[in-house]
């Protein structure tokens, strides 16, 4: 596995957990990395040195764009949370570059090139998973809606998971996981999903831990994972949840313009029907609200009585 920005190595220290508790080998797991700052990328050295995992992060630290330490590369997994919207990674000199076969990222955002850089290096089978901003899946801002349109046609994108906002200690925009594939279609281990991308709607997933952060709970990110999995695999059992996720033929997809925001995929849930007319609950809301606010009345008349008593008047 790869991960082209790879900070201090969380993404390494989470895989060689998931490969020990799927009961794998991580002397099998092999790990590769770059990373821009000096500092981090040390750290990530560390990092992965007190876990005994060996892994090649390259000889110093590097820009990924202009300096790409693993240029031969092909990988079978990828997995990276590049920074988002980077406005300076210095775009204009690289318009020639190979690895913009889809279309040429725009100098002033640096999403797509980060998305064509994963495809660049991806396997023939491989997979990436990439959390990029919520603007990735609909812009058409210089090209960008271009390179959206050609990775589509040319059936990479597996799926698409809108995350609900405040999941990051240094950001509370809300943001989407990208699942690319090479092969959607002639892998005997998984369902053909040729021209077909599954769109799941987690915004309303996780629990606030504080007033300014919150995460996915354990529950929450298995509903997210068995979705994908019985959708992908030749055995499970995947049906549409109106409001949760919905697999869209690339047909339909082209009909919204190549946007891929799962809200318009899902849909909105149903709600049950309470069987309560609406007039009877329009009179006991009315009821209710007009006792509100006779106790609001009383609170203001005796805020005001005790304010008196200390020589202010409103």
């Amino acid at each position: 596995m790869i991960d082209p920005c790879c900070g201090s190595g969380g993404m390494f220290v989470q895989s060689e957990k998931f490969v020990e508790d799927h009961q794998g080998r991580v002397e099998n797991l092999s790990i590769y990395g770059q990373e821009l700052n000096s500092t981090t990328w040390k750290l990530c050295k560390m990092n992965l040195a007190i876990r005994g995992l060996e892994a090649n992060l390259g000889v110093h630290h590097a820009d990924t764009f202009h300096n790409d330490l693993h240029k031969t590369l092909k990988a079978d997994y990828i997995l990276a949370n590049p920074p988002f919207n980077i406005s300076d990674w210095g775009g204009n000199q690289l318009t020639e570059d190979v690895r913009w076969r889809y279309g040429i990222p725009p100098a002033g955002n640096a999403n797509y090139a980060w998305l064509q850089h994963m495809v660049y290096h991806l396997a023939p089978n491989g997979c990436a998973g990439i959390v990029l901003a919520n603007g990735s899946l609909s812009t058409n801002t210089s090209n960008e809606g271009e390179i959206r349109k050609n990775l589509l046609e040319e059936d990479l994108v597996d799926a698409i998971v809108a995350l609900p906002d405040r999941l990051f200690y240094s950001t509370g925009i809300p943001v989407s996981l990208w699942i690319l594939n090479r092969n959607k279609k002639d892998n005997p281990n998984y369902r053909s999903r040729k021209h077909e991308i599954l769109f799941i709607d987690a915004r309303q997933l996780g629990v606030m831990i504080d007033r300014r952060h919150r995460e996915l709970t354990e529950e929450d990110i298995s509903k997210i994972a068995e979705t994908y999995h019985n959708w992908r695999n030749k055995d499970g059992n995947y049906e549409d949840i109106k409001g949760f996720c919905k697999s869209a033929k690339i047909e339909e997809i082209r009909e919204h313009e190549y946007i891929l925001t799962p809200g318009r995929y899902v849909g909105i849930e149903d709600i049950e029907d309470d069987g309560i007319p609406f007039n009877e609950k329009m009179e006991n809301m009315t009821a209710e609200l007009a006792e509100l606010f006779a106790k609001s009345k009383k609170l203001e008349g005796e805020i005001k009585q005790n304010l008196k008593g200390i020589g202010y008047e409103l």
